[in-house]
């Protein structure tokens, strides 16, 4: 036996005990535990250790096939940012003594994780995935040619890429008209554009690349009104951002190991258009998960038409089964979320229908009792009626110190219960947290669209969420 392979024979004979005493005391590091590897399986790990960092991560920055998840310090710092309370000392104690975190479908990426990347697109859905996004977004619409894209608005190009900067501004149905402003500095009419995907072939939605949702409104240039994003966000990840079609959406996330929930966007064009109808377009939606051998199982389509998602329950049950229902009901005048005779259909005859989950904005679900989140009305007779509930949008309020916006109204006094009003409870980050906590705890949601899934992955793997 040569030298070095003495040493080697030694070396393994002493280390491999230590690793099997370990695991048989219960020692061994979480990661092991949540994915089974028992001491009889070290040997399989070693051979993998050369393509992993010491967190168990694969070296080239992708979550490995296991699911680990990589959230850096946000989540932690909204957790030192909120008020003292027991669910804060838990959070404080989880992040102390856990070491690793696992993928949960309870994390849902909105649109990927849009707080810091440009929306639908794939930098920005890796960034979700990596953060433990166990399911993430495309919303899907069309383009001049009929293919099937990623973008949230079909009429969107011009927040949400860089064609004002390209020669296909030139196509777009309202061109770039800068802001009028008055001598005095005030914006007399604001800068406009409209630019949508049906103004254009897949092709050349092809040459576009994405960019942080954002316009100045009172911008006099084409570059003005392209650089409005929100200080609280940033443009660190432009200049390589990759738009998509949906269907290369789904062989991404097939790689990247999550699960899909696409949302059928209403279309800004007449239909039908160029012979596609609604009917037709639902069904091609579905029709490229069935070509691309996705299991129904691993798909969550959804939509706010729920003309689309009976559609999909009746005609093609083996996707419609978990079809979600967005409640959009909110912006009819005649609909109170604190009244069920204002719901029409109600939730009982909602749940006759097929259907299986609903998916209303967060603030529809959460009510302010004498200083603490409760679950609303509208939960209630959700969970009541037997439907299950995802809800939208988690860390798209931007700060929270004022109080937030839309999405914490009930919790914020900016719609408060006429009957009991309260004054608001929201004032800091972290109150996010609580707000998180009674959805998942006292309403029972089954999971959450983030703007910045790392958070809500790690509430879900604190908190027992799968």
């Amino acid at each position: 036996m040569q030298g070095w392979q003495k040493v080697l024979a030694v070396a393994l004979t002493c280390t491999w005990p230590l690793w099997a005493m370990a695991g048989d005391r219960g020692e061994g590091h979480g990661w092991e535990r949540d994915h089974g590897w028992g001491p009889q399986k070290h040997e399989k790990r070693d051979r993998r250790d050369h393509d992993r960092d010491d967190r168990g991560h694969k070296r080239d920055g992708k979550p490995h096939a296991a699911g680990a998840a990589q959230l850096g310090p946000r989540p932690f710092w909204l957790v030192d940012n909120m008020d003292d309370s027991r669910l804060k000392r838990e959070l404080q104690t989880c992040a102390e003594k856990r070491e690793h975190y696992k993928t949960s479908d309870f994390s849902i990426g909105h649109r990927g994780a849009p707080l810091q990347f440009p929306e639908h697109t794939k930098e920005s859905y890796e960034a979700a995935a990596r953060m433990g996004a166990g399911i993430v977004e495309c919303d899907v619409t069309f383009t001049r040619d009929k293919e099937l894209v990623c973008r949230h608005s079909q009429c969107d190009l011009h927040a949400t890429t860089n064609i004002l900067a390209t020669p296909l501004a030139a196509k777009c149905s309202v061109p770039f008209q800068p802001a009028v402003v008055g001598a005095d500095g005030v914006v007399v009419q604001p800068a406009q554009a409209r630019c949508c995907t049906s103004d254009i072939t897949l092709a050349e939605f092809r040459t576009l690349e994405g960019k942080m949702d954002a316009a100045d409104a009172s911008a006099t240039t084409v570059e003005g009104y392209m650089a409005g994003t929100a200080d609280w966000r940033t443009d660190l990840y432009e200049g390589q951002a990759t738009l998509l079609t949906h269907r290369e959406s789904i062989r991404l996330f097939r790689k990247l190991g999550v699960k899909m929930t696409p949302e059928l966007k209403s279309a800004s064009v007449p239909l039908p258009y160029q012979g596609l109808t609604q009917a037709g377009y639902a069904q091609k939606m579905i029709d490229e998960y069935r070509e691309e051998r996705v299991r129904p199982r691993d798909v969550y389509a959804q939509s706010f038409n729920l003309d689309d998602v009976l559609y999909w329950i009746n005609r093609n049950p083996d996707f419609g089964r978990q079809a979600v229902w967005l409640d959009g009901r909110y912006e009819d005048p005649a609909f109170d979320h604190r009244d069920p005779d204002t719901w029409n259909p109600s939730m009982e005859e909602l749940a006759a229908s097929g259907l299986q989950i609903i998916a209303p904005p967060m603030w529809v679900l959460l009510e302010n009792d004498n200083g603490r989140s409760v679950p609303s009305t509208y939960a209630r007779a959700a969970r009541r009626a037997g439907l299950d509930i995802i809800t939208w949008t988690f860390e798209r309020d931007g700060p929270l110190n004022n109080g937030g916006g839309f999405y914490f109204q009930t919790l914020n006094g900016q719609n408060p219960n006429a009957a009991d009003p309260q004054p608001g409870i929201i004032n800091n980050d972290g109150d996010m947290m609580d707000a998180l906590d009674t959805l998942a705890r006292d309403v029972g949601i089954i999971g959450i669209f983030s703007d910045w899934p790392a958070t809500t992955t790690f509430y879900a793997n604190c908190k027992g969420q799968r």
